[in-house]
C-alpha cells in the first residue's frame, strides 16, 4: 500500500485526484471531469479504477443513471497518519524512497519538456534554484507557513483556457552539521 500511495503522490493526474476527493470528501467522475476538463474521460476512469483497486479509494454510492451506474468516490486511506509513518522515527528508507520518487517526477516532467521541439524557456517560465539559508527551527517555520498561505488559493483554481498546469515544488534539505 505505501509504494501504491508513494505513486499517487508523484503522479500528476493521481495526485489531482486524490487532492480533489480529499478535500471534496466524496465526488463522481463526471464531477471530477468538470472540474479537471484537461484530463481525457478514459485517463480519468482508469485512474479512479486503479485507485480504488489499489485501495486509496473506495465507492461510496453508486446510482443508477440513465443505464449506467455512476459511482460516487471518497479517499479510503488516512492520510495525515500515513504522512506521520513517513516521517516517523526509522522510517528513512521510506522518507528516502518517497524523496527519489518525487525528484524522478520533475526529471521526467523537465525531460518531456524539453524534448519538445517549440519549447520558449521565457515564456513557459520553468525553472530551479538553490537558497542556501540558516535559519532557527522557528524561522523556517514561519516561512513555510508564510508560502503555504501564497500558494494554497492557488491549489482552489479550476483548469482554463489560460490556465496552465504546472507543479511547483519545495525542497528542504536536512540541516547541515558545520564545525565553524
Amino acid at each position: 500500500m505505501e509504494q501504491e500511495v508513494m505513486d499517487c503522490f508523484t503522479h500528476p493526474i493521481k495526485c489531482k485526484l486524490l487532492l480533489e476527493l480529499y478535500s471534496a470528501g466524496k465526488a463522481t467522475a463526471k464531477q471530477l471531469a468538470e472540474i479537471y476538463n484537461d484530463i481525457p474521460q478514459a485517463t480519468l476512469y482508469r485512474y479512479l479504477k486503479r485507485m480504488t483497486n489499489d485501495g486509496i479509494l473506495k465507492v461510496v454510492e453508486e446510482n443508477q443513471v440513465r443505464g449506467t451506474i455512476e459511482k460516487t468516490y471518497a479517499v479510503d486511506i488516512d492520510l495525515d497518519s500515513i504522512g506521520q509513518e513517513l516521517i516517523g522515527a526509522n522510517a528513512g528508507d521510506a522518507y528516502m524512497q518517497m524523496f527519489m520518487q518525487y525528484v524522478f517526477g520533475f526529471i521526467k516532467r523537465f525531460q518531456e519538456y524539453c524534448k519538445k521541439p517549440d519549447i520558449d524557456i521565457p515564456k513557459d517560465q520553468p525553472g530551479f534554484s538553490l537558497a542556501p539559508i540558516y535559519a532557527t527551527d522557528e524561522e523556517l517555520a514561519s516561512a513555510l507557513e508564510e508560502y503555504a498561505k501564497i500558494i494554497q488559493p492557488l491549489y482552489k483554481n479550476k483548469p482554463t483556457p489560460d490556465r496552465k498546469s504546472r507543479t511547483l515544488g519545495l525542497i528542504i534539505s536536512p540541516p547541515e552539521n558545520y564545525n565553524k
